[in-house]
Parts: structure tokens; sequence; C-alpha cells
């Protein structure tokens, strides 16, 4: 429960005063959350209406679905706001290459969004900038792929013919577009299960990792009396830090504490490395990256994120693995097969040093996000989509959409872009609730129940129209005014 006390008026529950009073106001307030994660609910919440002081009354706005990018703004906030909201466990895109559930979700946190550009729309990286929740009735959309998606139904989805809610309110022309099952979702579907990252996967995926990038061996060497002696060495060099990172924190389970420094510190690219001498350390190391006779699907998925790590990457809507062992070669192709994917190979020429072969993934974009999410790389940057195009085949034809009969805890956010990768669809958020954030107010239930009106818009208008020295010709066309379809407080 939230309250704010300011003299002796004392205002609680849901929507409670939560602007900053005045500076010789008497006060207490208690820090508490903004009333969207009581379980109670009021019979209703009154909306109060207060005056604002306006610098301007043109507003700007960046939201998918609306046509224009200017408005006429009189007031903040929205009695009627749009709540578009799915269940916590909602698997969202991470720029990192994962996915995480909704409703942990942290205002700053960067995911995928997508904006139109290049006559596709694009992935592109975004923030989140609010995130609140909320109990309402529920809906599931079945896909035709399999995917489920629990939401309201004032929920909004990217579609073939444009953006639709859940379910349709009104009739006739009144009517908004909702979703029906001849409608078919964009998007690459259903987010793959990520597999176990238990022992098995660990020791794939040092295996990937130290046979793509490390060196492991026993030198023998003369010393300076004439004698002969043997000297063990262990060293994996790395530019990106968090596969060091990982494989230094996955030896140490093994107890194989490693000493890390840095590597060429004086190049283009700074490396950082971790090694050992010790003999007993490397032989245990040498078991640690063994093939195993029969490799489980952990210990594959390891594998094919190790070795991606090591020798892999993604560009231009290309992932490829190179390696000059075709021993290494037939186990990323082996590892591939097991998880279903599709793979080519090719065979690089050199007359100077060693032969290459490039295994490469097919099947394009969605096949690539799968690959990610179920062997989980360590290196972020090679798991980047920023400018891939919104396009698939994966079959998300709407199957059907069934109300569940009870009410549950929906979460949304806001974003950059008004929108985010939702399940492997595109979801339409509120782009307008951060703007009561700056004003000390929750983005969630104040935007909705706490209304400013610009009072001084029209002196503000006045003042900022042209004067009668810069007025347009007669003999010039006048401006076209703004439709009163334009007027909006989001």
């Amino acid at each position: 429960m939230r309250r704010t006390i300011i003299g002796r008026q004392s205002f609680t529950g849901r929507g409670a005063l939560s602007n900053p009073p005045g500076r010789f106001d008497k006060q207490q307030l208690a820090p508490v959350d903004d009333g969207w994660y009581q379980d109670e609910m009021p019979e209703s919440i009154n909306t109060t209406l207060e005056p604002d002081r306006a610098r301007e009354v043109i507003s700007r706005n960046d939201s998918p679905d609306i046509p224009f990018e200017q408005s006429i703004n009189p007031y903040r906030g929205c009695e009627s706001a749009c709540v578009y909201c799915a269940a916590g466990d909602t698997r969202v895109l991470m720029v990192y290459g994962g996915t995480k559930e909704l409703a942990k979700l942290e205002q700053g946190d960067l995911i995928y969004g997508t904006v139109l550009k290049g006559g596709y729309r694009r992935y592109v990286a975004t923030m989140v900038l609010a995130r609140w929740c909320v109990v309402k009735p529920a809906y599931r959309v079945r896909l035709e792929d399999g995917t489920e998606l629990t939401v309201g139904n004032d929920h909004r989805f990217l579609t073939e013919r444009g953006w639709k809610f859940v379910t349709g309110t009104g009739s006739g022309e009144g009517q908004r577009p909702h979703l029906t099952r001849n409608n078919e979702l964009l998007g690459t579907g259903a987010f793959n299960d990520p597999v176990q990252q238990d022992m098995n996967y660990r020791a794939g995926y040092l295996c990937g990792l130290i046979r793509g990038d490390g060196t492991i061996g026993s030198y023998r060497y003369l010393k300076h009396n004439g004698n002969h002696s043997v000297t063990n060495a262990f060293r994996l060099a790395l530019c990106d830090a968090e596969a060091l990172e990982r494989a230094r924190k996955w030896l140490s389970y093994q107890y194989l504490e490693t000493q890390q420094f840095r590597f060429r510190a004086q190049s283009a690219h700074t490396m950082f490395a971790i090694r050992t001498h010790s003999r007993g350390k490397i032989d245990r190391i040498r078991e640690l990256i063994a093939w195993p006779d029969r490799p489980c699907r952990e210990w594959q998925a390891g594998f094919l994120a190790g070795i991606f790590d090591a020798e892999g990457s993604y560009s231009r809507g290309i992932l490829r693995i190179s390696n000059t062992d075709f021993h290494i070669i037939n186990r990323i192709r082996d590892a591939l097969r097991t998880f279903g994917f599709a793979s080519a190979i090719e065979h690089v020429p050199h007359e100077t040093r060693k032969c290459v072969d490039v295994v490469r993934l097919l099947g394009g974009f969605r096949e690539h996000l799968r690959f990610f999410h179920l062997t989980g790389p360590a290196i972020s940057r090679k798991c980047d989509i920023r400018g891939q195009a919104l396009k698939s085949s994966a079959r998300l034809r709407v199957v059907s959409i069934e109300p569940l009969g009870k009410a549950l805890r929906l979460y949304d956010i806001t974003t950059g872009t008004g929108d985010y990768i939702s399940n492997g669809v595109v979801s339409h958020n509120c782009y307008a609730r951060p703007s009561h954030a700056y004003m000390g107010l929750s983005p969630g239930l104040d935007f909705e129940t706490r209304l400013f009106y610009k009072a001084d818009a029209s002196k503000v208008s006045r003042d900022s129209s042209p004067g009668p020295a810069t007025c347009a010709s007669p003999s010039r066309s006048a401006p076209t005014p703004i439709p009163t379809s334009r007027l909006n407080g989001a």
C-alpha cells in the first residue's frame, strides 16, 4: 500500500497522490511500489485533472502504428490508456542473444524491437523505458507452429495486415481491427528452449573452445648444461572476455585454477589469456577435452557453443564455423544433425598454409536464432541480429483465440521503438507512459488516473505563431490543418 500525507490530507490506495508537493508543505512520504502490484482491486478509482505548465503544444511520437510524427497534445496522461499486456513468463528477445521473461525485465535492459527501413521491418536494439503490471482477464492465442501466447484482450500483435488487437469491440465501422483465424503473425515463431548447462555441457563447451583457440602440449628442449628437459603448457587467448571468463570459471569447477594475464597488450586489439604450466592440471585438461565415444545432447550443444565462440562468425545473415582440422569439422556437422540443423561445407584451399573448411548453417534467420538459443554461446557480439529483416517461413497462422475465464497478472513494458519480440512474434507496447515518470509519477496507474491539462496552451500557441511580417502570402496555399483525430493525450 502506498500512502502520501500532505498537511492534514491523507491519500491511500491505488492511484494515491504521488506528485511531489509544494516546497514548504509539511509532508511524510513512504517509499513503496506504485500501486500496480497489489492484489486487492478497488471498486473504482477517481480520476484527477490538474494544471500543467506548457512549454509547447506540439508533441512528437514514434509509435509504429500511428501514421504521423507530430500532434496537438493539450494534456498529459490518458484515462482510457492502452494496456498491451502479456503473461509474466513470456520470453522477450534480448540484445545479448538470449531471452528473458517479461516479468523479470528491468528498466534499462536492452532488447530487440523493429523499425521500417529499406522496404522491410528490421530488428534493432531498443531500451526498456518502463515496466508495470495489471490484473485483468486473460486470453490464450495459439499459432500453427505450436506457439502459445497468454495476453489481455487489448494486446496488439503485428500481422500481415497490420497491427491487430486480440479481440474486437463495437460493431460495424466502429469495430477495432482484431485477430481472426485468417491472420498470420509476423516473426520467427516460438523460441527454442536452451539445453541445460550441466557438467556434460560444460565439458563439451571447453572441448570446442580449447580445441578451437587453445594451445596445449608438452615441449622438449635442451638446457644450457646439455641435458634435455620437458615443459608443459596450456594457454587460451581470446579477444572476448565473456568466453574467457566462462572457460576460467568452468575449469575452476574441476579444481583447475589458471593464471590470467594480458596477451598482446600492444596490438590493435588487446587480448587476455589464461594459462597454467602444472603437468597435473594439463593432464586433467587433456582428459576433460577428450572426444567422447557417445556424446550426449548436452555435450554436443556445449561443443557447438564452444567451437562457435572460438572459430565461428555471424555477419550479413550468414552463420559460419571454420577450422583446418577435418576431424573437428565432422564433429561439428554430427552435432548439428543431432539437433536437426541443415548445413553445407565449403573447402577453401591455400597454397602457403593449411586449407580451411567452413561449415555454413542453412535455413535462414530462424535457424540461426534457434542455434543461438539452443546452444548458448558466451560471446554476445557474435549473436547480434541488428539489421536483419523481419521475415520467416515459420507457420504463424492464428489457430485459436480462447478466453481463459479468469484474471491473471499480466505485464507490459515501454520501449524506444514502441514494440518488442515476445515468444517470437512482434508485440506492441504503449509508447507514452514514461512521460509521467518525468514528473515523479508511475507510468502505470498514475498515467491513467492523474491527468494534467496544459492550462496556458492557448498562450503558448499564440506566442509561438508567426507574426504579420512572417505570415504566408495570400497567393500561397494555406497550411493543411491537423485533423481532429490527431488530438490525443498519449
